[in-house]
């Protein structure tokens, strides 16, 4: 457990931080599958799709937790019923809770309410996103000072106490850092290495879009999971050709060689759609399908697939086109742009806001 510094109780706060889209490299950063692919390395940017918390101080032990989104709420009479609550509603709340107050600790009457601007289901990382917030707040709240790989650290292991299966680790990091970032999965650690992009020239070249159906990325990459670690060769050669893309997409994004990049977003997304066949649905098929011949350079659904949002590159000349065929085949347009800064946490009833 992390010790506090100091108490900060007494003011409320709130965090913000953004959600993701994957280029290359995903489900490899699931432990330890990244160890037997030396080298391997996940590419992702931050978009502006936001997650939030805000903790309100409360009279008495009282505790409420809100999502605005979902509607999920809890009440509590004291820090105790909330640990003795079998199935809380809003769980991200209240098993992030009872890790900053463990059994046994009196808690302060507080109010958290969070909010995710991505819609149920998207893939691009909506809860990891919000866990990054909602742990950043309530280290701000408590008086911790965490590193951010620490936070990094919290919200994986409790958000895999929520979902029950193994985690990867890549959807954390846009939210905590923003930009675009290549994850390097190593023997020795994890790191993040920021790519130096032009971000307008991102903003320009991507597009967004919502199946309307959630995905099932639990499911989806546990069963990727079992059959690697079982020993299937065509998944290991598929995971090594889908490293080995991973890192030609760093370069290809550093230097803007936007020919690369979509080629390379392609041959992604038919290594990834083998490994599942459940990953594509009639719908994914089909926005890929109009998006190509209205000129996309390639599209890739954003993280397990079966649903969820798929992303697109285009040539600015053709984003409109593109947007307006891919609506008209289903779709639902979200606003692409990438996130330029990581987690912020801002005091409420106070000068001072900071980013971690």
């Amino acid at each position: 457990m992390v010790s506090r510094k100091t108490s900060s109780a007494s003011a409320g706060v709130v965090a913000r931080a953004a959600c993701r889209v994957d280029l290359a490299g995903g489900t490899v950063d699931m432990w330890p599958l990244y160890l037997f692919h030396p080298g391997s390395v996940v590419i992702n940017i931050a978009v502006n799709v936001m997650t939030s918390c805000r903790i309100t101080p409360l009279a008495g032990r009282h505790i409420e937790l809100r999502s605005q989104d979902t509607g999920l709420a809890d009440n509590f009479a004291s820090m105790a019923e909330l640990h003795a609550a079998k199935k809380p509603r809003h769980a991200l709340a209240a098993y992030l809770l009872r890790f900053f107050y463990p059994e046994g600790e009196a808690a302060p009457g507080l109010r958290i309410e969070t909010h995710s601007e991505s819609p149920a289901g998207a893939g691009i990382s909506g809860s990891s996103a919000l866990m990054i917030s909602s742990t950043a707040a309530l280290a701000r709240f408590t008086g911790r000072r965490l590193a951010p790989e620490k936070i990094r650290e919290i919200a994986q292991n409790v958000e895999a106490q929520l979902i029950r299966v193994p985690t990867g680790c890549q959807d954390y990091y846009p939210a905590l850092f923003g930009g675009a970032s290549a994850v390097e999965l190593n023997v020795d650690g994890i790191r993040r290495e920021a790519i130096p992009c032009d971000f307008d020239e991102l903003d320009q070249r991507f597009l967004l879009a919502y199946t309307g159906a959630p995905r099932q990325s639990g499911i989806n990459n546990w069963e990727v999971f079992k059959h690697h670690i079982e020993g299937d060769r065509r998944i290991f050669a598929n995971f090594e050709n889908i490293a080995e893309i991973a890192r030609a997409m760093c370069q290809a994004l550093a230097s803007a060689d936007w020919d690369e990049t979509g080629s390379l977003l392609r041959e992604e997304w038919r290594l990834r759609r083998s490994n599942a066949p459940a990953i594509a649905t009639e719908l994914i098929d089909r926005l890929i399908s109009v998006a190509r011949r209205n000129g996309a350079s390639g599209g890739k659904v954003c993280g397990a697939g079966g649903g969820g949002c798929v992303l697109f590159m285009v040539p600015p000349e053709a984003r409109e086109r593109v947007a307006k065929k891919l609506v008209e085949a289903g779709a639902q347009m979200l606003p692409f742009a990438v996130a330029r800064h990581g987690v912020q946490v801002d005091r409420i009833k106070s000068q001072g806001a900071g980013s971690l």
